[in-house]
Order: C-alpha cells, then structure tokens, then sequence
C-alpha cells in the first residue's frame, strides 16, 4: 500500500538520502553540496522556502517530493514547482510517482495554483511519463542560472 506523508524534520536523514541518490540517477553527484543545517534550516525552519512529501510503499520509505511555490504575473495567481521528484530503482512501476505526483495536483488545486511545473532532464524515461498525464516541454523557453558565488560581482 502507498502512504503519502508530510515530511518532518525527523526525516532529514532520508530526504538527503534521497536527493543524493537523484544526484545519482542524473549523474549529478558533484553537484550535491548541502550540508544538514542548511538544508534543514530551509525545509523546517521559521521560513520554509520548500516543502516535502515522502511516499511510503507498505511502511518502508519508497519515494520523495520537494516543491515550493512561484507566482505567474501573466495568470495573477501561485504556481507549484517541483524541485524534485523521485522513487527509489526498487520501487519504480508501484504507481508511487504518479501518486506523489497526483498529491502535487492536489495541493496545486487547494492554492488556487493556476500551473504547475517542474525540469526533465532531456534523457530522462520519467519524460514519457509526464506527456502521458497531459504535460508539455517548453521548448521555445531557455533556464538560465546564476550561482550565488556571482552575486557580488552584481551587487558591488
């Protein structure tokens, strides 16, 4: 049977597990530089930048979701990101995905969320998956980043 949970700060331990075995599975292990103060300020502290549901597959940790809220100016109203999404290689095929990602629409529809969105890694099977439920790749759009340590060079 397949829970889907709120994650605690009990759970620290499991949701770095988690990340760091996504940052496996999409060959980005270098990447990974949190430490647990940090990250457990950010899901579980006075300010909470993100949220985590765990999915539980008969009463073993299976799978995790990380997803924080955004805002269209264009729909005037909030949207859900997804930060992460991923169930362990064992568990993959139970419908433990498509039920965290169900949970997500949920929320998403409670906020009054006129979007929901997340990045697929261009390989990524899980692609197939989304497409299926209805989702589409936003291929005229291009993701730029600017890491913290640029910060300075801008601010002075």
């Amino acid at each position: 049977m397949i829970t889907i949970r709120k994650a605690t700060i009990d759970d620290i331990d499991l949701i770095m597990q988690f990340i760091k075995d996504l940052a496996e599975f999409e060959k980005l292990s270098d990447a990974v530089v949190f430490d647990k103060d940090t990250i457990s300020k950010n899901l579980f502290g006075e300010i909470r930048y993100a949220h985590c549901l765990i999915a539980d597959y008969d009463n073993e940790a299976a799978g995790f979701v990380i997803y924080f809220f955004n805002f269209s100016t264009f729909e005037g109203k909030p949207g859900l990101y997804i930060e992460d999404l991923f169930v362990k290689e064992s568990h993959r095929g139970k419908g433990i995905g498509f039920k965290l990602f169900k949970e997500c629409t949920k929320i998403a529809t409670e906020k009054s969320c006129g979007r929901m969105e997340w990045n697929v890694l261009e390989w990524n099977p899980a692609r197939e998956f989304y497409e299926k439920l209805g989702a589409k790749g936003l291929n005229d759009w291009i993701l730029h980043r600017l890491n913290a340590d640029n910060f300075g060079s801008i601010t002075g």
